[in-house]
């Protein structure tokens, strides 16, 4: 595959890239389960942190940190013992807007219409956060009974691997991102999705976001030849089949089996089986096809866009097992699965709640549960202290060639592009933030007293 020289190619070379990060790789193995899980309300108090065991003003220390300037953060919401306790939102501070001018076309005025003033009910995104909401959806799947289990054939559904090898990819392969399927990278010259062809384009998960189509080729991809090695997956290593590989490709699957499974699109079974239940209002982004599963397939392996507190339910539902008030969700089977994974899988992350020792190992083995997104989203869900965190960066949706949230990227021509804004790097600055996801909540686990 060519390298791409122009402007917004480099925006997405890295493009996901953080979604990895926290965790390993390794073949996640199950903790013992949490104990009983809690039971709040629907609808959370707004108390002092002092009233749920935490100090304010070390709360105002670790807030402090993830918004300095520099930190590149819109919103954060702490949530504990089903209380919300701390929030704190902003715009874009002068030194990020000064950096973001030096590196970007964008000046400052363009850079405080896009990230100025943003409040509790400006909307985040969620990049491959949106990942972790589709594993719930394949669970709330199972409990419905439109699929079987996550442990049957894919090609249950994607009946074009039935007759063929991929026939023995279960759906759980494809949560743990172990499918076998080849990674999937935009070719310049071919104008198209193609096989990845070094760890570079494959490391962000496989760059789609410049295919108008981004299914299809997903969907048609082939089994990787295992025993060899695959330059997609290390220069050195030797791929075996079930190899831990992320892939957006594996995700955007996902999205089809539950349109297969359920006969609704992404956004309407989300709407009505989750979002409406624990009064989440969200929207999901689309590629730039006509048919698709509706006006555009849904993008299942990124961009749903909420506000911070909407990412907060969806913490706290979980943290609750999947149990919300009057029981109108109960999934707790499935919900253990995910609290009591110690390496990714199911779409979930882990980090640690320490700081790393010297050998860079989580002391006392203090993971806890997390979604991840590009340029800094995250969801964090500590099952052992009653506590849900969700950080988010700046965020803005640039729609200059509809109002439909459906992506189109242009290489250097944002004047003709559909774009998930977000800072630093999605606005193609490549540049390191302040702002560390361990650090800061282990300074907020530092608050409770």
């Amino acid at each position: 595959m060519k390298a791409y020289k122009n402007f917004f190619y480099l925006v997405v070379i890295f493009f996901l890239a953080s979604c990895g990060g926290g965790g390993s790789s390794s073949t996640p193995d199950q903790q013992e389960e949490p104990n009983q899980f809690p039971s709040h309300p629907l609808v959370w108090d707004v108390v002092t942190p002092e009233s749920v065991g935490m100090s304010s003003s070390k709360l105002d220390q670790a807030f402090d940190y993830a918004f300095q300037d520099g930190a590149y953060t819109q919103a954060a919401v702490v949530i504990k013992d089903g209380k919300l306790v701390y929030e704190r939102y902003r715009g874009i501070l002068p030194g990020e807007k000064t950096t973001l001018s030096n590196i970007t076309s964008l000046d400052s005025s363009r850079l405080e219409e896009l990230f100025g003033n943003k409040t509790s009910d400006s909307y985040v995104t969620s990049w491959s956060s949106a990942k972790s909401f589709v594993s719930f959806l394949i669970g709330i799947a199972v409990e419905n009974n439109l699929i079987s289990s996550i442990n049957d054939s894919a090609s249950l559904f994607i009946q074009e691997w039935a007759n063929d090898e991929r026939s023995s990819i279960t759906i759980k392969n494809i949560l743990d991102m172990r499918s076998g399927l080849y990674p999937m990278c935009f070719d310049d010259d071919l104008g198209e999705l193609d096989n990845c062809n070094n760890t570079s384009d494959s490391s962000s998960g496989g760059d789609l976001v410049f295919s108008d189509d981004q299914l299809t080729k997903c969907i048609h991809r082939e089994l990787a030849e295992s025993g060899i090695i695959q330059p997609w997956y290390s220069d050195t290593i030797i791929y075996n089949r079930g190899d831990f590989k992320y892939s957006n490709c594996d995700t955007q699957v996902l999205g089809e089996i539950l349109f297969r499974a359920t006969g609704q699109d992404l956004q309407t079974y989300a709407d009505y089986q989750l979002f409406s239940k624990i009064g989440i209002n969200a929207i999901w982004w689309k590629d730039y096809v006509d048919a698709g599963q509706s006006n555009g397939n849904y993008l299942a392996y990124c961009c749903l866009d909420s506000t911070a507190r909407d990412y907060a339910k969806f913490g706290h539902m979980l943290l609750l097992g999947g149990v919300w008030e009057n029981d109108v969700l109960s999934y707790g089977s499935y919900v253990s699965s995910i609290a009591g994974l110690n390496s990714y899988g199911l779409q979930f992350w882990n980090l640690c709640a320490s700081p790393l020792d010297e050998n860079n190992n989580c002391p006392n083995a203090d993971w806890i549960t997390s979604t991840i997104g590009y340029d800094g989203q995250y969801i964090m869900i500590d099952f052992n202290r009653n506590i849900v965190v969700v950080r988010s960066s700046l965020y803005e949706p640039v729609l200059n060639i509809s109002n439909e949230r459906k992506m189109k990227l242009v290489a250097n021509n944002l004047s003709f592009s559909n774009w998930v804004s977000t800072t630093p790097r999605g606005v193609g600055a490549f540049i390191g933030t302040s702002f560390s996801p361990n650090e800061f909540f282990y300074r907020i686990t530092e608050a409770i007293e």
